[in-house]
């Protein structure tokens, strides 16, 4: 796995499809759902005719934390939900990764959000850690 500052991850012996599969069950426990998939390796072969191996962003939500979220910060929308990314390995096997809520919140300004997306944050690391 990719280290990155704003997100988080593991690499799964297990096929993009099972892998996801295995990630929705782990997000259900953490009481997300998953709201979005977009299937990218799809769409950029249908629009521009370009082949990719198995790209998948989830958006996954926590209604509660959410809700606590906007009522907190209005704005916060246009950082939610929570993506996930799903991608198949060369030579087989998926890397599963996670947004950080705490890099996301620290673009808000509002020290408000620390604490909610610190516990999402530690929520999405249960999860990963499940999968």
């Amino acid at each position: 796995m990719e280290d990155v500052r704003y997100g988080f991850g593991r690499d799964l012996e297990l096929e993009p499809d099972a892998a996801i599969a295995r990630v929705t069950e782990a997000l259900k426990g953490e009481g997300f759902g998953v709201l979005t998939r977009i299937d990218v390796h799809e769409v950029m072969k249908a629009k521009l005719g370009l082949e990719m191996p198995p790209y998948v962003i989830l958006g996954a939500c926590n209604p509660k934390l959410a809700s606590a979220a906007i009522g907190t910060e209005p704005q916060v929308g246009l950082l939610l939900p929570c993506n996930v990314l799903v991608k198949a390995r060369a030579g087989g096997g998926s890397t599963v990764s996670f947004a950080d809520p705490k890099a996301m919140g620290a673009m808000t300004d509002n020290a408000a959000m620390g604490p909610l997306m610190a516990d999402a944050a530690e929520r999405l690391e249960r999860a990963l850690n499940a999968c």
